[in-house]
């Protein structure tokens, strides 16, 4: 069983930065398979990014590659998303994600096995 829960959303302008932070319960978090995804108002939740327990391996979508950048730190389990040169569009609610399989994140969301209660990003022009 993995609790997920997020932080650091909020409202910000077209070309900033932002943090999001997902704290992690349950003792196999380690080696689990994490991801990001969005939802925007009217649209279905979509794939951001995935990153497997080892670290090694990371997978984003095209529409944040190159901006986004997802990491972990399993000592303190918790998963981050930097956001760079955030756009209008990148407006969303934004989940964490986890599942014992890779393949599961990146083909989800039905896939996927945990998700946290979401937070929201706000980016004005």
């Amino acid at each position: 069983q993995v609790q997920l829960v997020e932080s650091g959303g909020g409202l910000v302008q077209a070309g900033d930065s932002l943090r999001l932070s997902c704290a992690a319960s349950g003792r196999t978090f380690s080696s689990y398979t994490m991801g990001w995804f969005r939802q925007a108002p009217g649209k279905e939740r979509e794939f951001v990014a995935a990153i497997r327990w080892s670290v090694a391996s990371t997978y984003y979508a095209d529409s944040v590659k190159g901006r986004f950048t997802i990491s972990r730190d399993n000592a303190k389990n918790t998963l981050y998303l930097q956001m760079n040169s955030l756009k209008p569009e990148d407006t969303a609610v934004y989940y964490c994600a986890a599942d014992p399989i890779w393949s599961a994140v990146v083909t989800g969301p039905d896939t996927v096995r945990y998700w946290g209660q979401g937070t929201q990003v706000t980016v004005s022009l």
